[in-house]
């Protein structure tokens, strides 16, 4: 038998089985690199196409060394790897990219804070608090968040009186987790800025877009984000590329934003992976974020961030409070429906709440591409009935 072409490429290992590393493997393919995964568990998102795999706990430093025995570099599905096994992942001459020293601004909120304010990053006014005095001399209302652990949501608390602070602190404490305090701040609305950078420091800057939560999870993206001042749509992308540049990732870097009532930007998380409110660039973008995110960690030459249509909205199809969506055979009223409709599954069993994939509509008319996309998230979700035909 032949040599198997794609193994002249370097291999790239590939830790977490949910669907970011599910959507990486699509361009792997296209650009014949090979791709071995470390699962959570058998036939996860990202276990049901990438056949190289192991499954196994990411915390597990014998089973890292083993998925990563003959990969030229390893990158993430998420965050959560222990730094400590990353810095010895690099001793073994693994590329870790990102690497530990800029993955920890990710995996830490107040490490995270403590540095954007050494770059002079606007943020929300924030503090470690240690007790429900401190909280209360930091005033109220105020954002609670566990610093480690968090997220779509999970680890963040609204606290409006006294009383309601003391969730946050059991849970940091059963967690061995500090307390973060922030402001709640009064926003328009939510921003994303994503970028990608290589080692070789070249970066891209993908258009700015608006997001909309729904109960902490992200459901709705527009790209790029209407109504956006020019001048601080510039802003937000060169303090991305500021920040990629400080902490020198390599990937993605997603940085969500607040975009103020009296018209500033302020920093409210960090994501060094692809992200959620990329998504829209696998349809509407010259370039997706999961291409980009593989070039970059290559280190090679990064493709164009631009958009392919003057809008794309991604809205995520989430599930139910019941068994009621339909995804695959949602397949038919949706494509026949709209026929440019572009569909991305997780291959994920429904439960309440949990992103099972999303759909991305583009065009020339933002109300239209807003309809088309709605429409087919909800009937995917088993939102909408019969009487929609």
């Amino acid at each position: 038998m032949s040599e198997n072409p794609s193994r002249r490429a370097p291999l790239l290992a590939v830790v977490g089985g949910g669907q970011l590393a599910r959507m990486m493997a699509q361009p792997a393919i296209a650009m014949g690199l090979p791709l071995r995964l470390l699962a959570e568990a058998e036939g996860v998102s990202a276990a049901q196409v990438i056949p190289d795999q192991m499954v196994g706990d990411y915390r597990d430093l014998a089973l890292l060394r083993e998925v990563t025995d003959g990969a030229a570099v390893v990158t993430f599905d998420h965050e959560h790897v222990p730094t400590e096994h990353l810095h010895a992942l690099q001793a073994d001459g693994v590329a870790v990219r990102p690497g530990p020293e800029a993955l920890v601004h990710a995996q830490d909120k107040a490490v995270m804070r403590a540095r954007l304010a050494e770059l002079d990053a606007p943020c929300p006014r924030n503090a470690v608090v240690s007790s429900l005095d401190e909280v209360a001399a930091f005033g109220l209302p105020s954002v609670l968040k566990t610093t480690r652990g968090g997220y779509d949501g999970k680890g963040v608390w609204v606290v409006r009186e006294l009383a309601e602070a003391g969730e946050a602190f059991a849970a940091a404490e059963q967690a061995g987790v500090q307390v973060l305090a922030e402001e709640l701040v009064d926003f328009r609305r939510e921003l994303s800025a994503l970028v990608a950078r290589s080692p070789s420091g070249q970066a891209a800057a993908y258009p700015v877009v608006a997001t909309t939560q729904k109960d902490g999870i992200c459901h709705e993206v527009v790209a790029p984000a209407p109504d956006l001042d020019p001048a601080l749509a510039a802003q937000a992308q060169q303090l991305a590329l500021r920040v990629a540049g400080a902490l020198d990732v390599t990937g993605i870097l997603a940085v969500e934003l607040f975009e103020t009532t009296d018209g500033r930007i302020l920093v409210n998380e960090l994501a060094m992976r692809p992200h959620n409110t990329g998504h829209w660039s696998q349809d509407g973008a010259v370039t997706s974020q999961f291409e980009n995110h593989l070039r970059a960690v290559m280190d090679l030459p990064l493709g164009s961030p631009e958009p392919r249509a003057p809008w794309t909205v991604m809205v995520n199809i989430l599930g139910g409070p019941d068994d009621a969506g339909r995804l695959w055979d949602g397949y038919p009223h949706a494509l026949a429906r709209d026929p440019q409709l572009r569909v991305h599954l997780y291959g994920k069993d429904l439960r309440p709440g949990r992103k099972v994939g999303h759909v991305n509509a583009f065009g020339d008319d933002l109300t239209d591409c807003l309809e088309r996309a709605r429409h087919a998230a909800a009937w995917f979700a088993g939102e909408l009935g019969n009487e929609s035909e």
